[in-house]
């Protein structure tokens, strides 16, 4: 197929592997547009775990730079922010040699794709001679304006900071950008009313996943070992505040009345990077904190129930469309169901406090046929609404409105 277009794709991660929520929409982004466009790849890479990505990106891509960027740097830059008057999670990210490379290759590219507030960064100061379109998946300055509630002192008034100056910036780049998509309607419908000027320059890009990779039934060995017990199941990056947050208020609010209703239950924490809090709960053979693993899906298929605790959270939560897509029963607080359009009672269970989570999380284990019927709805409904295919259409779309037609082979 003739490329439409030279597209440059700056993401702040490698979109390889697809392990973690942010990588696994950019992967499907970049996979997409490749399949149409001829692309030119610079992204960040401040995991060495992901410094093997290349090999797998180069099958997409025309060109792919990775930067390092390791956690000293980053936290060196963020704190010039400080003086700066940026916000913090802007400047961690600000590099002059990752900015030269991005401006070299504009003088090919028919337009440019910044995924993320950060890599927006790059294409602002000068603004870039080509249209640009932005995924900034959701706003993160409402994350940082809960992070704020719910601390007091010296980290209060540094979250309340970075809300502050990171909506000024995400004003600022949704107004210069020729679309900027976030991942839901409830994220998109924040943002205009936070920065009305940039209404009509937003659209929604919903998250998919892969029925067909995370399809029912358990793929491979069993990994929990000793069957027969209950068997709860949460997946994440589990240094990420969000998901510490979670599950520790789970694991010392919900589980105990849980233990009460039903007896023993078996708990796995899956996810890469466990933070001291995470390793510290701990208390095998119940209570299991595997850190990073090779495939979340034997944990989601041999789990009796997927829950999602979450008391900060914005857009669609993978993790959440992976359990669904694998017929498992999930249990999710309002926030973290929020960006879903799934019907709640019939395709997932929604429960805002920690007697209410016990007790649905309890009703489904005393029910095996509902818990089964739970299932069966939540994959049809993942099904019917998240393929990707269908999710990224506005972003073809956008491209076309862009070009005005279809192009010929891309230059360079």
């Amino acid at each position: 197929m003739t490329p439409l277009a030279e597209i440059l794709f700056l993401a702040h991660r490698p979109p390889w592997p697809p392990d973690k929520g942010d990588k696994i929409r950019s992967w499907n982004l970049l996979r997409h547009l490749a399949e149409r466009h001829r692309i030119r790849l610079g992204a960040f890479v401040d995991d060495p775990a992901d410094r093997d990505a290349e090999t797998e990106l180069r099958r997409l891509c025309a060109e792919v730079f990775l930067r390092p960027l390791g956690r000293l740097r980053m936290a060196t830059r963020a704190a010039s922010g400080l003086a700066r008057g940026s916000p913090l999670s802007v400047a961690a990210w600000s590099d002059s040699v990752m900015r030269r490379w991005a401006r070299d290759r504009l003088g090919s590219a028919d337009l440019a794709f910044a995924y993320s507030g950060q890599t927006a960064a790059l294409l602002l100061d000068p603004p870039v001679p080509r249209p640009w379109l932005l995924d900034l998946v959701d706003c993160d300055s409402e994350k940082w304006r809960d992070y704020a509630a719910t601390t007091s002192g010296p980290r209060h008034l540094l979250f309340a900071r970075e809300a502050e100056l990171l909506l000024a910036f995400e004003r600022r780049a949704a107004a210069t950008a020729a679309r900027t998509f976030l991942v839901s309607r409830a994220e998109a419908e924040l943002l205009a009313r936070r920065a009305p000027e940039t209404a009509d320059r937003l659209a929604v890009l919903e998250n998919g996943v892969d029925a067909a990779r995370f399809a029912p039934g358990p793929p491979g060995p069993d990994p929990w070992g000793e069957p027969g017990v209950p068997r709860l199941v949460f997946t994440g990056v589990m240094d990420y505040p969000p998901n510490v947050d979670a599950m520790r208020w789970f694991v010392g609010a919900v589980l105990p009345q849980l233990r009460r209703r039903v007896g023993r239950v078996r708990l796995a924490i899956v996810g890469a990077r466990p933070a001291r809090a995470i390793a510290r709960l701990a208390d095998p053979p119940d209570l299991l904190v595997t850190g990073r693993v090779p495939d979340v899906r034997p944990w989601l298929g041999r789990a009796d129930v997927a829950v999602a605790p979450l008391r900060i959270a914005r857009g669609v939560q993978n993790k959440v469309l992976e359990a669904l897509a694998m017929a498992r029963p999930v249990v999710a607080t309002p926030q973290a169901a929020e960006g879903l359009h799934a019907e709640p009672g019939r395709e997932l269970l929604v429960a805002g406090d920690a007697a209410g989570f016990a007790a649905a999380i309890a009703g489904l284990l005393r029910d095996p046929p509902r818990a089964a019927a739970l299932g069966a709805a939540g994959r049809a409904y993942v099904r019917r609404a998240h393929d990707w295919t269908a999710t990224l259409a506005p972003l073809d779309a956008a491209i076309s409105a862009l070009l005005g037609r279809p192009r010929g082979p891309a230059r360079g």
